[in-house]
């Protein structure tokens, strides 16, 4: 697909309207709509949608999250319904000792915090690694790890500074020293490229609404076999098991694949949103998705760094960012105030922390970022 082609679905690009909060959530295409409400008007026809169409599909989704995040196959993607859902099936999982350590950034989101302290009632601890911005290198990471850490959990791109962390050096540090490497994809899948194999990931999670442009709801959970092994689902749904449709058959064991920590029915509307959203990111492809994010964001750092008094908040080198760049008013300047005028000239940043945060994305071009440029110099310093 061609950038015109793939602008030409999603409607408000024809609409005058620079949006740049993808890092939050994704403007939906009328591909992925069109996907979602052809499902619904089989169902209100009485369609046999379960076993025609639902399944082949929810196969497909897997198969491309496979190719996306290069996966060893299908079989190791669960469906889930966002991140939090993925990264809590492995926290529960775990079967954790008293006295386990986890690694953990002091500037992670929420999502990725949350499971983890929540184990504190089973005696883990928290170790939590100070860092500047959300930048955690490898070698913080050596100078912590020890002998009781069981796990690192780690944000492949942190959602406020957009800091990208070196995964592969990361996952390679964790192997040596018998600790798992979990990551919230959230903010790196469908906009920078990512290899679960290469980079020695144990488990990656990621919903869809922000980066992979499909609908609330859906995500996934990327495990290893070794790691899926270890897990002791907290719970099972019907669909967990070997051959769920032997309905009768209560002595058969969990699936073989990911498939056992999916638990129940899936959100089905969701996952044919999901679907074409999955096939828009591969037909484009990863490697020029990843291109153009360097692009687009390249004219923003350039733009923001020229500001007199404006912070940039996001690190400058492309190799150490994905899609994220996130700038700090003057001093006296006030981002909410700034932020309501870009949004009545419809240019719409997102609003953290006392800073504003602009997110491309691929189908966007480098007139919208010079544009965007501008007009938020015009009123950050107004």
């Amino acid at each position: 697909m061609t950038i015109d082609q793939v602008r030409a679905t999603f409607p408000h690009t024809a609409q005058g309207k620079i949006y740049m909060n993808h890092a939050g959530t994704s403007p939906l295409s009328t591909r992925v709509v069109k996907s979602m409400t052809d499902h619904l008007h089989r169902r209100s026809e009485g369609s046999l949608e379960t076993y025609q169409y639902d399944l082949p599909m929810s196969a497909e989704c897997k198969s491309m999250i496979a190719q996306l995040i290069n996966a060893e196959s299908a079989d190791r993607i669960a469906l889930t319904a966002n991140t939090s859902d993925a990264l809590n099936i492995v926290a529960s999982g775990i079967r954790w000792k008293s006295g386990d350590r986890i690694l953990l950034g002091n500037f992670e989101f929420p999502a990725n915090i949350w499971p983890y302290l929540n184990l504190r009632r089973l005696g883990v601890e928290i170790d939590f690694l100070s860092s500047e911005r959300g930048e955690i290198h490898p070698n913080e990471i050596a100078s912590r790890i020890g002998s009781r850490t069981r796990a690192v959990a780690i944000s492949s791109v942190q959602f406020l500074s957009g800091f990208r962390a070196d995964l592969a050096s990361i996952g390679d540090l964790c192997h040596r020293h018998d600790a798992l490497l979990i990551v919230d994809g959230m903010q790196a899948v469908g906009a920078i490229q990512i290899d679960v194999r290469a980079m020695n990931i144990d488990a990656l999670a990621a919903g869809g609404q922000k980066w992979q442009i499909a609908p609330h709801g859906n995500g996934f959970l990327y495990v290893t076999q070794a790691l899926q092994e270890q897990l002791g689902p907290a719970y099972l749904g019907w669909l967990a098991v070997e051959n769920p449709w032997h309905f009768s058959d209560f002595d058969q064991p969990p699936a073989s694949t990911a498939r056992r920590i999916e638990g129940g029915s899936l959100n089905m509307p969701g996952l044919w949103g999901y679907h074409a959203a999955l096939s828009t990111l591969l037909e484009f492809g990863p490697r020029q998705i990843e291109t153009r994010l360097e692009t687009l964001t390249g004219i923003l750092v350039e733009g923001f760094r020229k500001m007199a008094g404006v912070r940039l908040y996001t690190n400058q080198t492309f190799s150490q960012r994905a899609g994220i760049v996130t700038v700090q008013p003057a001093e006296g300047n006030s981002a909410e105030i700034a932020f309501k005028k870009m949004t009545q000239r419809n240019l719409t940043p997102a609003l953290r922390e006392g800073m504003l945060r602009f997110a491309p994305h691929f189908y966007m071009t480098e007139n919208e970022m010079e544009t965007a440029v501008s007009t938020a110099q015009e009123c950050l310093q107004a």
